[in-house]
């Protein structure tokens, strides 16, 4: 998902869009969807204000940043989704103590490798333009445009958000075509491989990356 192993231009806008970002009985179906939509799309521009508003605020530590990330993090994102997803059948193979190391680990990098970006926000903007349900999976996809207030350029920018009642978790990013969820996935897969088809090899890697980082 947004686990990054490389810092790309993609994840870079990524990071920039985190930073922007973060009763119905009786009614016909279509009626539910397009309500469910429309919540979805309020959701990510709500989460948009509050991510401004609490991660570059002038003057708080890094520690403080962290804290305030991690809290978003926790709030809005299916973190332990997303991990088990990017671990894919490797997830079944690792030990009850595999699982949990790696879903720390993996909530640890989210946070230390974007913590520095958010110090380098300078008033990138987020707009929902559309919001579409997807009537197989249930999820919703919100389409928003991140604008750079320095040249004008526009990336586009999918969040794949899941509802459980009345709350709503993002579960995907989609950075211009590119799911991060897939790119993770990918790579986790491949550090595995390579090490004999090993959990603990993963491991190994996320707590270098976690540490170097912190």
């Amino acid at each position: 998902m947004i686990l990054v192993w490389r810092m790309t231009r993609t994840a870079r806008y990524v990071a920039a869009s985190l930073i922007v970002l973060l009763g119905c009985f009786g009614l016909p179906d279509h009626a539910r969807s397009d309500e469910k939509a429309e919540h979805a799309g309020k959701f990510i521009e709500e989460l948009a204000g509050q991510a401004v508003d609490a991660l570059t605020e002038p003057g708080i530590s890094r520690e403080e940043r962290k804290t305030r990330f991690r809290k978003l993090l926790s709030e809005h994102f299916a973190v332990k989704t997303i991990g088990q997803w990017v671990l894919g059948r490797y997830w079944k193979k690792a030990t009850l103590e595999e699982r949990k190391e790696y879903l720390d680990l993996f909530r640890d990098l989210l946070v230390t490798t974007y913590i520095n970006r958010f110090k380098r926000y300078s008033g990138e903007h987020l707009s929902v333009e559309k919001t579409l349900v997807d009537e197989k999976s249930g999820d919703v996809m919100v389409f928003s445009q991140v604008t750079s207030p320095n040249d004008g350029a526009v990336v586009s920018v999918g969040w794949r958000v899941r509802s459980k009642g009345d709350t709503f978790k993002i579960v995907d990013v989609v950075v211009e075509g590119i799911s991060m969820g897939q790119t993770q996935r990918g790579e986790v897969g491949s550090v595995i491989r390579r090490n004999g088809g090993k959990v603990e090899a993963l491991l190994i890697e996320l707590r270098r990356r976690v540490k170097g980082d912190a």
